[in-house]
């Protein structure tokens, strides 16, 4: 998945304006324009789109922790150059405050049942035996799953 994808799929989940995405990455002290974020959500055929480097789509998930979860005291952390399956996984749980029976059964409404220790192998360090890795299917059902949670019109059922 691609960074521009996830954020694509956030923004059409939680139904997050424009205007709001520019006030999320200044939650996390990131500035940016309309133009940029406008950009950033064009499909990749349009000549107006521009890829979105990780340490931006970092930028906009600590500001979506704080944007869900309400600001921390002092300033906001550093958005990561680099960015994995993972981490953006990591993120997203936090941001939503979800407990791996939540998780669990986000999974189970896109009928991609998992165990609590295939979940929390995603979330060890990577240095960990047991660390899994996060692939592409795995957090594209997540984010299935939370759409289908937050607009429940759009899940065909």
């Amino acid at each position: 998945m691609t960074n521009n994808d996830i954020l694509r799929r956030i923004r059409y989940a939680f139904d997050i304006k424009d205007n709001t995405m520019v006030d999320i990455f200044a939650l996390a002290d990131y500035q940016v324009t309309a133009a940029q974020v406008s950009a950033w959500l064009k499909k990749e055929e349009d000549d107006d789109f521009i890829t979105m480097k990780d340490r931006e789509l970092a930028a906009f998930l600590n500001g979506f922790i704080s944007f869900r979860r309400g600001k921390r005291e002092g300033a906001a952390p550093k958005p990561e150059t680099h960015l994995t399956n993972n981490m953006v996984f990591q993120k997203l749980r936090i941001a939503l405050n979800l407990k791996a029976d939540d998780i669990l059964a986000v999974f189970e409404q896109v009928d991609l049942p998992l165990s609590h220790h295939e979940l929390s192998a995603f979330f060890r360090k990577p240095s960990h035996k047991n660390y899994r890795e996060c692939k592409d299917q795995i957090l594209r059902n997540f984010l299935l799953g939370i759409q289908r949670q937050m607009r429940p019109e759009s899940s065909g059922h």
